[in-house]
């Protein structure tokens, strides 16, 4: 029998990509992250991803841009927007320099970021940024000095 240790007050990242080899990559990433304890729950279609947000509480989405049969982020983050879902969504793609990316604000993204860019820190970094979280005191910046 195999059990799922659920980490108390873990950060809930939901990521969506049709390809399954970037959410083992995404997982090896998260493995070396230590501070904060990460869930990471995959979903291979905007349809999949739909029923999970319904189902269940998400901290962050990680989205893939371009999601069969949608042509990409301008048609599946306002579907996700329209069952409501509030939290940030991250658009993630091996190439983030198309023209229409800087329209991404217009259509309820909180940032986009390249997949080769994802490591321990950025996903700190996006963690601190964007979801509520209680980070430690050492991350926190000091410019009372």
């Amino acid at each position: 029998m195999i059990t799922k240790t659920v980490r108390q007050n873990a950060v809930k990242v939901l990521f969506v990509d049709d390809e399954f080899i970037e959410f083992r990559a995404l997982k090896k990433k998260i493995a070396d992250l230590s501070e904060p304890a990460v869930e990471v729950e995959y979903s291979p279609s905007i349809g999949d991803a739909l029923e999970k947000i319904r189902a269940a509480r998400f901290d962050l989405i990680l989205l893939d841009n371009r999601l069969l049969p949608n042509a990409d982020f301008r048609e599946t983050v306002p579907e996700l927007r329209g069952i409501g879902y509030t939290g940030p969504i991250g658009v993630v793609s091996t190439d983030i320099s198309g023209g229409y990316f800087q329209e991404f604000p217009d259509y309820g993204v909180d940032f986009r970021i390249g997949k080769d860019e994802i490591d321990v820190q950025t996903l700190q970094h996006i963690i601190r940024e964007y979801v509520t979280y209680d980070v430690p005191d050492f991350w926190k910046d000091d410019y009372s000095i």
